[in-house]
């Protein structure tokens, strides 16, 4: 009796691990990620007007010739159930008609709410309510070898079966700072990842395991220098940067990168050392503080010698404000000072004010 019991309990293992068993198996942290942004995540098909130019060599000037649309795609991440759309700025430039396609087909077309040249992000906004939205993760808890997806539109192949196509790789790098590009956009703090990002991407989510949100898909990198698809090295900007921006872009539609720091500062110079017992000719001196600005809250006083500002080594004036355009820093933001004051080193956060205000 018992070897019947052990036998049937066998029989019924093997069946579950043959059957339901392997089913469940197939699902994982990745296929659960998938399905549940998936269907916040948008094609988007741009319509560009272009003017073509002809050259008269009998009057010897350029005339237009003709004007013809020039279509392309990208990708884009639905945030709020309102239908607001977050994409990099690049997919949309120059738009004069933007059509949103989001899983199963249905299309919407697209307004632009604000777009911010600087980071290459743009915020749409979809007519409508209860749009299927994605949960939006911190890109400031990546770890280094984790898992994550490029959800998007590549080459276009949502047409063909109206969702998201998928890549999956792992967090590759943090912190990547690029600068200021020629193109004037500034790459900073990027995520750098090998899963796929190939043309179309662009504007999609790259999202964890936990089928959040962490950054917006934007670039990636070709050894020969042209954009050829994917080497398995692609950048997304953080999501915590594209929040800040998208938050700002739907308040006022556009960003404000105005700043003041209160500050007039000149270089310390082997004179202005001796003169003032300074054991160190590097950093710039505070020779006035702004009464009543953010500078004069944060206790800076004149005198006092910033040797760094957010951890770069300064020695003229134009180098904070260089660390204040390569770090994307604008009002309401702070930036972190070393100061030498008085034989000790001393570390301050200055919050940056408003162009003519405090």
């Amino acid at each position: 009796m018992n070897r019947q019991i052990s036998l049937m309990i066998t029989f019924y293992f093997m069946g579950y691990l043959m059957g339901d068993g392997i089913t469940a198996s197939r699902e994982t942290a990745i296929t659960r990620a998938i399905e549940k942004v998936g269907p916040a995540v948008a094609s988007i098909n741009v319509e560009q007007h272009v003017s073509s130019v002809s050259f008269s060599p009998f009057f010897g000037f350029m005339y237009p010739r003709e004007i013809y649309p020039m279509k392309s795609s990208g990708s884009g991440i639905v945030i709020s159930p309102d239908g607001f759309v977050m994409t990099n700025h690049h997919v949309i430039e120059n738009a004069n008609k933007i059509t949103v396609t989001l899983s199963g087909g249905n299309e919407y077309e697209a307004e632009i709410v604000g777009f911010d040249v600087t980071s290459d992000l743009a915020l749409l906004k979809l007519e409508g309510d209860n749009f299927p939205f994605a949960d939006l993760g911190n890109s400031d808890e990546l770890i280094i070898g984790e898992w994550v997806i490029a959800l998007g539109n590549p080459f276009q192949l949502f047409s063909i079966s109206n969702k998201p196509s998928a890549s999956i790789g792992i967090i590759s790098a943090t912190h990547m700072d690029f600068g200021r590009l020629k193109s004037g956009k500034v790459f900073q703090d990027m995520i750098q990842t090998d899963a796929a990002i190939n043309h179309g991407n662009s504007g999609g989510p790259l999202v964890n395991a936990l089928g959040e949100v962490i950054g917006i898909n934007t670039f990636i990198y070709s050894g020969s220098g042209q954009d050829q698809g994917s080497v398995g090295v692609g950048f997304a900007i953080p999501i915590k940067t594209a929040k800040k921006i998208a938050k700002e872009l739907r308040v006022t539609g556009h960003v404000d990168r105005g700043y003041s720091t209160g500050l007039v500062v000149q270089t310390v110079t082997q004179n202005i050392s001796r003169y003032l017992n300074i054991p160190f000719t590097e950093g710039v001196i505070i020779v006035e503080v702004n009464e009543g600005s953010a500078a004069a809250r944060s206790g800076l006083m004149p005198g006092d010698v910033i040797i760094s500002a957010h951890g770069e080594y300064v020695n003229k004036p134009s180098d904070i404000r260089s660390v204040i355009l390569e770090n994307d820093l604008r009002s309401g933001d702070r930036i972190k000072l070393k100061i030498f004051r008085n034989g000790h080193y001393k570390n301050v956060k200055l919050k940056l004010g408003k162009v003519g205000g405090n």
